[in-house]
């Protein structure tokens, strides 16, 4: 392994994941928030913890009643005036249910004088939930859109049918008092009806697409969840206001930063990286193999990595010396094993084969969250010496990727990237270093 670039790769992942803890951006919202009679604080997704810690901090006594629910292993102590829930992610379970509740709870009976503050983040369509269908059947819709490989986007869509509180419908249980929502974006775009399926959003997707979305996964789904597929979410929400604080196009400026004060010379791809992960860890591969003074293009078939619509193709940047290519997003996994890792761990392992002997070139990729599918890695780093390190210990890159088993083979030679809950959520983001 090459230490220098694994040394520079945990650098910029830490530096990266630093620039977004959303403390100073929550406060930084709140002072441009109006918020006056009674305020209710509930917080939801991965970041709930963090961001209801700062929001308690500078509101202090102002704050009513709150409430946080957030990933489990995610909080990290009281926070005064606040209840936290832990729940389940990505599967949904009671404790985020009793959590939810604990929510609706809160807000029951508001008036035009209460206000609610809602402090959104990635991983808020698992925890906060309220089922208009048995948990069992949404817990088993989850797990076939997630094997299936469907897109955030997809899920949501349908979730937000499934659901008393997705699809702008908490916003419709709190009025007629008025909500503030401060969102770090986990959703390519920063849509705000997918951000956790858009609790206080009206939604923009439709029933029709959500009957596709069944259609093209071949979902086996119940007849009374069909029915709440059918049914609109609402149109038109009064008295919401909503702030984006953190998104993946700001984690690769934080990422280009430190790799700047590196030395490299940076090149951001994109920030809607949105494909198969071990595509993408082949594409990434090849820019690391290619000839940077040509001004080549590369590119890579199959599904594609996925800008919208179509193939991605960059055109490489004549350079020369050391160069970092970032690109930022949310890669997808179909899962055919039984293995376990994350589309991190994935992207990373199926670089691996496309760096074999090349020296001083690296790829890593790595969930700003802290957490890579379900495993304890955020993710994952090979360089030129991983692939002949896998074979040595008697390890098939194809095999791995097959059963997707990509975490077993990064521990193998010391691959995985661990930082544990990072208290923030604004997708992945991959880096490609060269160090000529």
């Amino acid at each position: 392994m090459n230490q220098k670039l694994r040394s520079e790769a945990e650098q910029i992942m830490e530096y990266a994941i630093g620039k977004m803890q959303p403390d100073a951006a929550v406060v930084r919202a709140l002072e441009a928030c109006s918020l006056s009679g009674r305020i209710y604080l509930a917080a939801v997704g991965k970041a709930a913890w963090q961001m209801a810690n700062a929001a308690a901090g500078y509101l202090k006594t102002a704050i009513a009643d709150g409430v946080a629910v957030t990933k489990y292993g995610h909080v990290k102590g009281d926070i005064p005036g606040v209840r936290c829930f832990e729940g389940g992610h990505p599967i949904p379970d009671e404790n985020g249910l009793a959590g939810t509740q604990a929510i609706l709870d809160m807000t029951a009976n508001l008036t035009e004088r209460d206000q609610v503050l809602f402090l959104v983040s990635g991983g808020g369509s698992a925890l906060f939930e309220k089922p208009l269908v048995p948990l069992p059947d949404l817990q088993e819709l989850n797990r076939q859109l997630l094997a299936g490989g469907a897109s955030i986007t997809e899920i949501n869509t349908l979730r937000k049918r499934l659901s008393a509180v997705k699809g702008g419908r908490f916003a419709k249980w709190c009025e007629p008092a008025g909500i503030d929502a401060i969102i770090l974006s986990d959703v390519l775009g920063d849509p705000l009806d997918m951000i956790a399926s858009g609790p206080a959003a009206q939604d923009l997707s439709t029933c029709e697409e959500a009957l596709e979305i069944v259609e093209k996964y071949h979902l086996n789904v119940t007849e009374e969840a069909l029915s709440c597929l059918k049914l609109e979410t609402p149109r038109k929400l009064k008295h919401v206001n909503s702030h984006v604080i953190g998104s993946v196009g700001q984690l690769c400026l934080a990422a280009a930063e430190k790799c700047r004060e590196l030395g490299y010379e940076v090149h951001i791809l994109t920030d809607r990286l949105c494909c198969e992960a071990r595509e993408a860890g082949s594409f990434l591969a090849s820019l690391a193999g290619s000839n940077p003074t040509t001004g080549e293009k590369v590119s890579i078939s199959g599904s594609g990595l996925t800008l919208g619509e179509g193939l991605f193709t960059t055109q490489i940047p004549s350079a020369s010396g050391k160069r970092a290519y970032i690109a930022g997003g949310e890669c997808i996994v179909h899962l055919h094993g039984k293995g376990l890792g994350g589309r991190n761990q994935e992207l990373a392992l199926a670089a691996a084969q496309g760096l074999a002997g090349i020296p001083n070139v690296a790829v890593f990729s790595v969930g700003s969250d802290g957490t890579d599918g379900p495993t304890d890695a955020a993710g994952g780093y090979v360089d030129g010496d991983s692939y002949d390190a896998l074979k040595a210990k008697g390890i098939c890159v194809q095999d791995a990727l097959a059963r997707n088993d990509s975490y077993h083979a990064l521990e193998a030679i010391g691959g995985l990237l661990k930082t544990g809950p990072t208290g923030t959520n604004v997708n992945d983001f991959s880096v490609v270093l060269i160090d000529a």
